[in-house]
Formats: C-alpha cells, structure tokens, sequence
C-alpha cells in the first residue's frame, strides 16, 4: 500500500500552517486505519455473509422464516452501536484515540473468533441463536468506535491540503476487509451443504486472530495527534473542569450530528448491496450460485481499493461537498441498475452493475465521509461526533437487509420497493450534505477556533 500522494499545492497553502502537518505521521495514522479497518470489517462481512447464506441452516432451521430472522441478527449490532458510540467517543475524546481503537480491535477479533465456536440450534436449542445475538451485540460496539477513532486520527496528524486522501484509506480497509470475507467464504460455500453447515462455516471466523495480529502489531506503533494533546493539556493547565464530551457535543454541535445522521443512510446502499443483494440473488427463484455472487462483490470492491484514495484526492481538490453528494445521486440511480441486472440473470451484466455501483458511485461517497464528517467538529469532540452521528444513521443501515426483505414479500422479482427504499435513503443522505459547510480547506487550529467554546466550571 502506497500512501506518497502529492498534489503540488503551493507553499503558501493553508495545510502548510497546520501544526499537525507531518505527512511521515499521516502515513503511519492512514496504514493504522487501513489495517485495522480491514480486520473490523472483515470481521463484520464474514457475518453478513453467513447471515445470509448460512445461518438460516444452522441457527433457525425451522423457524417460519429463517432468512428473515438471520437477517435480522445482521441488524442487532446496529442497536447496541449508538450506546458503544456515547461511551466510546467519550473516552476517545478524554482518554485518547489510540487507547480506544486498541480496545476496539481485540474486541472485535475475540468475538469474532468466539462466534465461530458456537453451538448449533441442533445441538443446544436457543442456546446457540442467544449467543450469536450476545456476540453481534459485542460487535456492534466494537464497530460504533473504529472508524470514527480511524477517521479522527488519520484527520489530525494530516495536513490540510491532503487529508481527503489520508483519511480515505479508512474505508478503503473496509473495502479490503470485505474482500477478504468474500475470498474465505468462496471455497467455504462451494462445500457441501452437510460440510458447510457443520463445521465448515466456521473457518472464516477462526482466521480473524490472523487478521488481529496484524493490525495488533501495525496500529501499536501510532501516536496521538498532537492538536488532541494540545486541547487536553490546555483544559489541564486551565484547571477548569470541561462537560462530559456528549454534553458539551449536544451543546456546541448538535445540528453536525443530524447532519452526520441523514449523510449516514447513505450506507444503506452498502447493506442492501452485500447482504440483501447475496441472499435475494442465490434465491431458488433467481437461481445465482452463491459463488457467483461472492466474486461480484470481489470485483466491486476491488476497484474501491483504487477509485477511493482517488476519489479522496479529488475532494481536496475540489471539495467534500461535490464528491459526497455525486456519488449518493449516483447511487440512488445505479442500484435500479444492479437489481435490474440481477433480475435478468446475466452474469456479465451483474458485474459491470455491481462494479459500477460499489466501486464507483457508491465508493465517492465512502472515500471521503471520515474527513467529511471529521471536519465538522472541533478536536475537543470529534471522536464523540463522528461515533454518534454515524451510528445513529447507520442503525437503519443495519436493518435495511430486513426491511428489504419484507418489502420484496414473497415475490421473486419484486425488487422496485428495495430499490426504491434504497434510492430514497442515498438522496436524503445527499440533502443532508448540500446543508453542511465546506471546511476540506480549513486547518483544524482555525477550525476549532471558529466553532463554539465548551461551557468549563472551575475547580
């Protein structure tokens, strides 16, 4: 992974008055968010593949509607995320990025690892459904605090002209993190039912301790931003006792998170694209291998390695606001497209959709949200910001597989309502970014300079 963009800015440029501006410490603070966002993430999809094509089998065999029930266990962990948000980004704020996203990673590979232990609904009844929805509550708040720690970070120690493209590499290890689910699921799903739905699930969620591994040993040599350090030594040497986080966030920024909320629903394309889309497409009605499918995802996501970090260079060209609000516009039309495709059983056609859709439209607005949002808040509050705002909105990502599903009934091409539902949500998330401020532009010292100061009590 290489991390050497230079867009030739002049030396007068705002980002090079940043006391942050080391680009040897952006570079270290973007491989940090790529490494760890490729475990998280991988984590997350190796569950949503198996909620969809295997979990119905092995946790609720003969339940009415065991698809819809597995879907919804997807959903779970989007409840528990707005809580894991308030108590993670308050300590994220206090305590320090680092320490969180530490704790954020080895959470989320031990449960990870844990879920692939899990007994059968065979063989221990409820005991088995209870645990996986305990375990997907874990993850969920594992999730709520890694890319808006990630995204923070990589913002801080970035200097102003380029941290569009730094903070890029944040969701760009999502996208890696799905491609791994996807390559440990293709030869997990072309075993034999009896095999797959024994033990043979269960080998993509061993593997996470791997992944953890990795991103352990890459991530433990980050620093703090030193504008983080900055605020926390001057609120010190104050000797005034600063509001809790979210106080002081709901106080000074309230009209951010709402923004961050709606801008948020634009991943409800990614969930009805990788969960809804794999479980509706290997339907017996549809008749796509699962196979098939996992590597249209692959391919989709593979070009988002490459189109993201350019759409980040972009946005510090021509600003957030343009890139974010195309690609929702775009996705709001392109996923008619995919489900379109799907529809008409051709492969070539399904891939050229699903590339466009994923790896393009969809990955301007993915590449560019952690600085997005990151620059609507001040250092003081920035990690409890981004952590609620983003998990409040993405809590009906969460449940989109589900609403889908019940919206699609029991007709095998009723596809328009999803893709309706879907387009609805991208342009609210495209609404919400036209009302918001362009700061791609403004060094983080003047930005947290313009915004309102918390209300401190002396002690």
């Amino acid at each position: 992974m290489t991390l050497d963009h230079r867009p030739g800015r002049p030396s007068h440029d705002p980002g090079s008055s940043d006391p942050n501006a080391d680009p040897a410490k952006a570079k270290m603070a973007a491989k940090a968010a790529f490494f760890g966002s490729m475990l998280e993430y991988y984590d997350f999809y190796i569950f949503a593949s198996a909620a969809a094509l295997v979990f119905p089998h092995v946790f609720f065999e003969g339940a009415k509607n065991p698809v819809l029930l597995s879907l919804a266990t997807f959903g779970i962990s989007y409840i528990a995320r707005p809580v894991g948000a308030v108590v993670l980004g308050h300590f994220g704020d206090r305590a320090g990025r680092k320490k969180v996203m530490m704790f954020c990673l080895v959470l989320m590979g031990l449960v990870t690892f844990l879920i692939g232990c899990l007994p059968s609904s065979a063989t221990a009844g409820a005991v088995g459904p209870i645990l996986l929805v305990v375990l997907r509550v874990f993850q969920g708040i594992s999730a709520a605090g890694e890319q808006s720690g990630a995204g923070s970070l990589t913002l801080e120690h970035s200097p102003a002209n380029r941290r569009g493209f730094f903070c890029s590499w944040t969701l760009t290890g999502t996208q890696a993190g799905f491609i791994l689910a996807s390559l440990a699921f293709i030869p997990v799903a072309s075993l034999p039912d009896e095999t797959l739905y024994s033990w043979g699930w269960r080998i993509p969620f061993w593997c996470s301790l791997i992944v953890l591994v990795v991103a352990y040993v890459v991530r433990r040599k980050l620093e703090e931003p030193e504008i983080f350090v900055a605020t926390q030594e001057a609120i010190a040497e104050s000797k005034t006792a600063a509001p809790l986080p979210v106080v002081d966030l709901f106080r000074t920024h309230w009209r951010d998170v709402m923004r961050v909320v709606f801008c948020a629903f634009i991943a409800v394309v990614s969930t009805v694209f990788s969960v809804f889309g794999l479980a509706y497409a290997t339907t017996p009605e549809i008749g796509m291998s699962r196979t098939t499918m996992l590597w249209v995802a692959i391919a989709a996501n593979a070009v988002a390695l490459v189109s993201q970090p350019l759409f980040g260079i972009l946005s510090d060209r021509i600003g957030r606001k343009p890139v974010f609000i195309g690609g929702a516009i775009g996705s709001a039309a392109g996923i008619f497209l995919y489900f379109a495709a799907i529809g008409s059983g051709n492969v070539v056609l399904i891939f050229a959709a699903g590339i466009a859709l994923m790896g393009g439209l969809y990955a301007a607005t993915n590449a560019i949200w952690p600085a997005f949002y990151a620059e609507m808040f001040s250092s003081r509050v920035r990690y409890s910001g981004m952590a609620i705002g983003t998990q409040l909105g993405f809590a009906l990502a969460g449940f989109a597989p589900t609403i889908a599903q019940a919206l699609r009934g029991g007709e095998a091409d009723n596809w328009i309502p999803v893709a309706a539902f879907t387009a609805v949500c991208a342009l609210i998330a495209a609404t919400s970014a036209s009302t918001s401020r362009e700061n791609s532009r403004t060094p983080l010292a003047e930005l947290d300079k313009a915004l309102p100061e918390p209300a401190l009590t002396r002690v």
